[in-house]
């Protein structure tokens, strides 16, 4: 008896030194780890993981010692499942009786290699307000404009070194009248900043984040802290780019902190990965997004193929009150 109860211990421990072990690239920031290479990269599949765990618990199942680990990693996939849900069965609240509603578009180019008439096609079809384009240098950002045919709209680019993937371009549409264009230092990449015209006190804002490769982590952490300031900050804001980080990153989290919201998850659309869009969907991740502040109410999210990017095209709405 002392025999089996000493296995039994023992199963128990090992057990929970497993359930450990599986946990900590699932939720690295638990441990102190989530700006620690590979964990901040594999963060950024949480979803994908968890299914993976799942089946992992129901194999382990057949085997009688394996039980008591099986029940433990079912369980923690079973409350991460629990956690990521609102993000694909959420709905979205209609804006307010007279609101304002802006659109907004992402599309990362590649550095040039996305088809431009895809991208012009999407505007053309959604005719948005402001279109984010990372790694879109001056002439990338001319010749989709080009296609637009009779939509008009104003470009800006914003290339901090001779890299193409540190531009950032925006074209505004000029329904938004006489926009300013503005960029701030401090970000590894290009970052425009849109107000005036009759914008009133909006702010939209096109965002590119800089990966957290393996010896690149701290430049990633520093340039989303550049998006929890603009979050803070009292004006309206939208900021819209490809910021190669997941809600499932803790940094990204404490970006938005409790001053901003991505669009997708709050409308039920969080699960739809943007990112590699040439791999099959569930491999997946969503790292480009529209950010709104709290005065804005979230909209509808969709997103679009793109021939030649490695990104899938995002459109966005919000709306805004407009009686103050």
């Amino acid at each position: 008896m002392d025999n089996e109860k000493a296995w039994f211990v023992r199963r128990v421990v090992l057990s929970v030194l497993f359930l450990v072990i599986v946990a900590v690239p699932l939720y690295p920031e638990l441990f102190g780890l989530d700006e620690v290479t590979p964990f901040t990269q594999l963060a950024a599949f949480r979803p994908q993981g968890l299914v993976v765990v799942l089946l992992l618990a129901l194999l382990m199942l057949v085997r009688r010692g394996w039980r008591i680990a099986a029940v433990l990693v079912a369980a923690l996939a079973l409350i991460g499942g629990a956690l990521i849900a609102p993000r694909q069965f959420s709905d979205a609240r209609p804006a307010p009786a007279g609101a304002r509603v802006l659109t907004i578009m992402v599309a990362n180019v590649l550095g040039g290699g996305a088809r431009a008439a895809d991208v012009a096609q999407v505007i053309r079809d959604r005719k948005p307000d402001l279109v984010s384009l990372p790694e879109a240098q001056v002439d990338v950002r001319e010749e989709i404009r080009a296609q637009l045919q009779d939509q008009q709209y104003k470009g800006f680019t914003a290339q901090p070194s001779k890299a193409p993937e540190s531009a950032t371009s925006v074209l505004v549409s000029s329904s938004l009248g006489n926009v300013a264009f503005a960029s701030e230092p401090g970000t590894a990449f290009g970052n425009i900043i849109v107000t005036g015209g009759n914008l009133g006190a909006i702010r939209l804002i096109a965002y590119h984040g800089f990966p957290p490769l393996t010896d690149s982590v701290t430049t990633w952490k520093n340039d989303l802290l550049h998006v929890r300031r603009w979050c803070a900050e009292d004006a309206p804001t939208i900021v819209a780019g490809d910021f190669n980080a997941t809600v499932d990153h803790a940094d990204f989290r404490h970006a938005l902190g409790g001053y901003c919201r991505s669009v997708a998850p709050t409308v039920g659309a969080g699960l739809q990965g943007t990112w590699p869009a040439d791999q099959p969907v569930v491999l997946r991740t969503q790292i480009d997004h529209v950010v709104l502040t709290r005065q804005f109410a979230p909209g509808r999210f969709t997103t679009y193929p793109i021939e030649g990017t490695d990104h899938r095209a995002v459109v966005a709405t919000a709306g805004i009150s407009t009686t103050g």
